[in-house]
């Protein structure tokens, strides 16, 4: 007969004990009561305590038999059962004071567990042999289902503690107040917050400031390479966005588009920094601030920066001087503008069409055809082509101040001066000069084409030294300035400059060439060979007499698209 180590009930088969074992204790003896060793099933705990732990077997056939603690009663053993004790139950000793106690009753009772393994062990091998095949087939098949409860039972235990640690562990969305169990489930749920972004730009299920770019560096460390990369591309894309904005403004406040005011205001705020400076007297300031509103509101130029007399000054020079020129051309009398304190960085194009409006005022074919009896002042030119955009002439160039110069610092350039000279009934033509035609980026054609025109006002196989023509001056514009053509000199060896008269020179340089003592000194100012122009393109705006009202028409409809002329 073999005895039940736990409870005393004696069973005569070995295969029957093993199955009372199962079935009665093992479900809750998982670990080993001489080690610490747990988790493990009936047979590799038999096979460990028969290798790890051989005292307890000497030379016995059967399974181990462990004992309860002694002191124990044959009641309590009865029970065992269904209460094991604490220290051999299937989790671990809850304090530091019952896991002594398992410790000091595995060490008191080794020796009787050796004892009662001997004993139950020796007599009873015949009869633990003497077995039924269908009871034996019974026996193991209980043994098997018993044993699959028994890892079911711990697997699921064991599954039950490794989620209790795991909730401990949370992870928060940086993006929402959302809270996930796992990095995995936070990983996929912020890159479905990246998915809703780029897909729809949506921002339903995060507030404006966990969507921001820091919000979206801080999540960064959840994402995988491709959702570091998709991140780190619309970062790109905003950063790219900002600076194609800042640059946008940057532009608009150097071309005059950034609302900062137009000429009066310049013009007031130049004379407070000299008054601040203690240039200007507060008297003065107020004298000078009435005259600039009393011009304002004339719309005619004050004629402070005006010079007059240029051309007469340049006609009677090259009728005694200059032997080395074979022939110079002029144009019609022509008023020199510079820029003042209120347009100074942007006013040159308004100067230079000051300088060909008083020479049309001198030519008889144009003078009718203009509004005012005298040269306008820069709002006033202003405002007239705003009237031009108006009657439609060139949308595509209104649509790009917004339809609006007055009160701007806005630059204008040679389609703007068509489009005025065309809105008072006055023939122009844009020559574009799109590329370089000589060496060192010179134009070469450029001063062809100058020549034909001045040439073009007289007939004759034989021109005279000095040809004064009633040609308007020639508007030139490239990048950033402009400047006006008022003559031309054909050297000895063939060579031709153009005379040309700059807004930015000031009107204390400009007044040198009407002394016979100083123009030849200041006529260098004037004087361009091809060398000066190597801009890569050059504009030219030509007058070429008045238009009826049905050619006046005709040129507002073909604004629309207006196209330059292109040489070459």
């Amino acid at each position: 007969m073999l005895t039940c180590a736990f409870c005393g009930e004696e069973i005569m088969l070995e295969e029957d004990m093993k199955t009372h074992l199962l079935l009665s204790h093992m479900e809750n003896a998982s670990r080993c009561s001489l080690c610490s060793l747990s988790g493990v099933s009936y047979d590799e705990l038999s096979f460990h305590i028969s290798s790890a732990h051989p005292e307890t077997q000497l030379g016995a056939q059967g399974p181990p038999h462990i004992t309860p603690p002694a002191g124990r009663s044959a009641a309590a053993n009865t029970q065992s059962h269904k209460t094991p004790p604490s220290c051999w139950a299937q989790d671990s000793c809850d304090t530091d004071a019952e896991a002594t106690h398992c410790s000091d009753t595995i060490d008191c009772h080794k020796q009787d567990i050796t004892s009662k393994s001997r004993a139950s062990s020796t007599g009873e091998t015949a009869t633990a042999t003497i077995q039924s095949p269908r009871r034996r087939q019974k026996a193991v098949a209980l043994s098997n289902k018993d044993n699959k409860g028994f890892k079911y039972e711990h697997s699921k235990a064991k599954q039950k503690r490794l989620c209790s640690k795991r909730e401990e562990e949370l992870f928060s969305c940086p993006m929402c107040p959302q809270v996930c169990n796992s990095c995995e489930m936070l990983q996929e749920h912020v890159e479905l917050h990246l998915q809703e972004q780029h897909s729809s730009g949506a921002q339903e299920a995060c507030s404006p400031a966990m969507t921001s770019p820091s919000a979206l560096r801080l999540s960064a460390a959840a994402h995988s390479p491709g959702s570091d990369q998709r991140l780190a591309r619309e970062l790109q894309r905003e950063d790219e966005a900002r600076q194609e904005r800042e640059d946008f403004k940057k532009l608009q406040k150097q071309f005059g588009l950034d609302g900062g005011g137009g000429y009066s205001r310049q013009m007031e705020r130049s004379m407070e920094k000299a008054v601040a400076r203690g240039l200007l007297g507060p008297a003065e300031f107020h004298c000078k601030r009435a005259e600039m509103m009393e011009s304002l509101a004339s719309g005619l130029d004050d004629g402070r920066t005006r010079t007059q007399g240029v051309l007469r000054a340049l006609s009677e020079y090259y009728q005694t001087e200059a032997r080395d020129c074979v022939h110079v051309w002029l144009s019609a009398d022509t008023d020199h503008f510079c820029s003042s304190a209120g347009d100074t960085g942007w006013g040159c194009g308004y100067r230079n069409i000051q300088m060909l409006l008083s020479s049309l005022h001198t030519i008889d074919a144009y003078a009718p055809l203009l509004q005012e009896k005298a040269v306008p002042s820069i709002p006033r030119v202003q405002s007239m082509i705003e009237e031009a955009w108006k009657e439609g002439l060139d949308p595509h160039g209104a649509s790009h101040f917004n339809q609006r110069l007055q009160g701007t610092r806005a630059w204008i350039g040679a389609t703007e001066i068509y489009a005025l000279l065309t809105s008072l009934g006055i023939s122009a033509r844009i020559i574009d000069f799109h590329r370089p035609t000589g060496p060192d980026n010179s134009h070469p054609q450029l001063f062809d084409w100058v020549k034909q025109y001045f040439q073009s006002s007289r007939s004759g196989r034989l021109p005279p030294r000095l040809i004064q023509t009633s040609m308007p001056p020639l508007y030139l514009q490239h990048q950033g300035h402009s400047r006006s053509i008022v003559g031309l000199e054909q050297r000895r060896n063939g060579s031709l400059s153009l005379l040309l008269l700059d807004p930015a020179s000031p009107a204390s340089d400009t007044r040198r060439l009407l002394s016979r003592d100083t123009l030849p000194t200041a006529l260098k100012q004037l004087r361009k060979p091809p060398r000066n122009l190597k801009h890569t393109q050059y504009q030219l705006v030509a007058v070429q007499g008045g238009l009826s009202a049905e050619e006046k028409q005709r040129r507002i409809v073909g604004s629309r698209t207006l196209c330059a002329e292109r040489i070459p």
